[in-house]
């Protein structure tokens, strides 16, 4: 494919799958919605022969899906969700990236960003950076998230330090850790810094 699947539209990208004779069709059915429609059974006549296009496209519409489900609803409410979003977005990187979900007051994803990318080993994370952003969104929480491309799920004592700086620097304008998740290797296993007791 000469464009990258994330800079793809949701038709274009269901194109992928199914072609793009149908993917027009597929969304108008499911009222453009691609949660409603990933959770219907697909055609197996739509069924493409290019498995790591597919399987690639697939999991974008997954994760543009859980995207929409978390923006309507609480995320603390769908901790699945989160987990299955966040390998999807982090597992089998070969390098680290600290991700931040922005949450409103009702738990609701206002956005998930990016915010810093490291090397196989390391990523410098500026707290005053996550703090600027959660203001210019007016966040009221966050989620924390990394990789581990290593394919080792334990926090460092550097990972549990930053998480500490970040929680006082955002409690000082009010915001919320709710947690801070690693993601290691392929995404079998991702560890929740809040149900191990870090936060």
């Amino acid at each position: 494919m000469c464009q990258k699947i994330e800079s793809l539209s949701d038709t274009d990208l269901l194109g992928v799958l199914v072609g793009s004779r149908h993917a027009a069709l597929l969304l108008k059915d499911a009222s453009g919605s691609l949660s409603q429609l990933l959770h219907e059974p697909m055609p197996a006549a739509y069924a493409l022969p290019r498995v790591t296009s597919k399987l690639q496209a697939a999991a974008e519409l997954v994760r543009r899906s859980l995207a929409e489900a978390m923006a309507h609803r609480d995320v603390l409410a769908s901790p699945a969700a989160v987990r299955t979003y966040l390998r999807l977005m982090l597992a089998r990187l070969e390098h680290e990236v600290f991700v931040v979900l922005f949450l409103d007051a009702q738990n609701r994803v206002i956005a998930s960003e990016e915010m810093f990318r490291g090397t196989l080993t390391q990523t410098s994370v500026y707290p005053r950076e996550v703090v600027k952003r959660t203001l210019e969104l007016n966040a009221a929480a966050v989620i924390l998230a990394h990789n581990h491309p290593s394919g080792l799920a334990e926090p460092s004592r550097a990972d549990e330090a930053l998480t500490q700086t970040l929680r006082a620097s955002l409690a000082l304008i009010d915001a919320r850790v709710l947690d801070h998740f690693i993601v290691a290797g392929n995404g079998n296993s991702i560890l929740s810094f809040a149900e191990r007791g870090l936060l």
